[in-house]
């Protein structure tokens, strides 16, 4: 019953402290932070020459269930977050059926209270069924259960629609969260249209679609004085976007993904399905911007966009196979890469993997005494190369498999239960 993690240098950006020092965990709970703990009794997690971080939150993942288990389950899910670090995850409602139902929004529950203990917290359907057309019953699953509402993967083309969905869903303290795509540009898209799509012979699908669409979002959450979230912004446009309509004072968060900050679209030109995902990878010029947008606060958090697909679908002719990859378990060494570059600080890295519970209303993201004791430990000095085949999730479709990075998640701590450690 009772935890104390030692010796850790314990990184609390919520609370403006970085110290090293000792913690205490009893009956789920934190219950001391001192460089002296009594350790009578305890079991001892020596954190010696690691970070102590409050449990990361990934505000964005696919678990596929109900309806695609076959690529990844609740359960899988759940599983591959705590090797990731992550304490609690935000599902996207594109399941089967959609979450757009109280019965579904219930279901992930019962499903994720039988899990690991990480904790799960549905996002639901915008609209019946996906589809754009009508609203979805969002009082029902707002008491039910959902965090938030997004018809993500299809997005909300109806502009008047979309003003209804949004102020339908403050009245329950709802926001919304967009996925921003010009359908109509990315229809046969393969990949970010610039010079490699040119060199490589595909369609591509231009900034423009995704910066149009954020913009025209910005513009009804300015209008309507209700907050929005932007999700997994790609381009050096979309921060721009953002960046204007922040200033005027917009009620805007946003968020990107690793993959954008680490790939560019040069490396589809292996024409390997597991690099194609949606929006695209784009050109070094956004992948730079979306950093530089890290630093100054203009993306407010990581999220992994976490999308398994079978690998029977991934191995298929490029322009047949669908987009996506997994991205829980390799997330912190990826952004690791940019404390190692001196691009961001380990204060700011946590800062992005925790501000999510802000952004979505939910408590966490700083360790307290009497706080719930949901806490990441990670090693950012120890190195290792990516095997896919060793992965938690159901599926292997990354783009990193082979990469050597540097920084590892020890150990993953959700109520003062240990439900992820790294065997070095």
């Amino acid at each position: 019953m009772k935890l104390v993690i030692k010796n850790g240098t314990v990184v609390n950006p919520l609370v403006g402290k970085t110290e090293k020092t000792s913690i205490v965990i009893e009956n789920g709970k934190v219950t001391e932070i001192t460089a002296n703990p009594d350790t009578k009794d305890a079991e001892v997690f020596n954190a010696e020459g690691m970070f102590v971080a409050p449990g990361f939150i990934d505000i964005h993942v696919h678990f596929r269930d109900p309806g695609f288990e076959y690529k990844e389950d609740i359960f899988s899910g759940l599983e591959a977050a705590a090797a990731g670090g992550f304490t609690s995850v935000c599902t996207m409602p594109n399941t089967k059926p959609a979450a757009d139902n109280v019965e579904t929004i219930r279901y992930m529950y019962e499903r994720a209270a039988k899990g690991n203990g990480v904790k799960l917290y549905p996002i639901a359907a915008a609209t019946k069924g996906l589809k754009g057309e009508s609203l979805a019953p969002i009082g029902e699953l707002a008491e039910g259960g959902a965090i938030a509402i997004s018809d993500d993967g299809r997005p909300i083309q109806n502009t008047d629609l979309l003003k209804r969905v949004m102020e339908y869903a403050s009245t329950f303290d709802m926001m919304y969260v967009s996925h921003s795509e010009d359908l109509y540009l990315s229809e046969t898209a393969q990949m970010n249209e610039g010079y490699y799509s040119t060199v490589y012979g595909m369609t591509g699908n231009p900034v423009v679609g995704e910066a149009s669409q954020i913009a025209r979002d910005c513009m009804m959450a300015e209008y309507l004085k209700l907050p929005i979230h932007i999700a997994h912004v790609s381009a050096a446009l979309s921060v721009d976007v953002i960046k204007f309509f922040k200033e005027r004072g917009a009620k805007i968060t946003a968020e990107t993904a690793p993959h954008y900050i680490t790939l560019t679209d040069e490396a589809l030109g292996g024409f390997d399905t597991n690099t194609k995902i949606n929006p695209p990878l784009r050109s070094e010029a956004d992948r730079l911007a979306v950093i530089k947008a890290l630093k100054e606060g203009i993306i407010d958090a990581i999220a992994t966009d976490h999308a398994p697909h079978h690998q029977r679908e991934k191995e298929v002719e490029f322009n047949n196979a669908p987009s996506g990859i997994v991205g829980l378990e390799t997330a912190l060494p990826l952004v690791l890469k940019l404390y190692h570059d001196k691009e961001l600080t380990i204060e700011r890295i946590v800062e992005l993997f925790t501000a999510g519970y802000k952004i979505m209303g939910l408590n966490g993201g700083k360790i307290e005494v009497g706080a719930p004791a949901d806490i990441t430990v990670f090693d950012p000095d120890y190195q290792w190369t990516v095997d896919k085949n060793m992965f938690k999730s159901k599926s292997r479709n990354t783009p990193f498999h082979g990469f050597h990075v540097k920084g590892a998640v020890t150990a993953t701590i959700v109520d003062g239960k240990i439900v992820y450690s790294r065997d070095f």
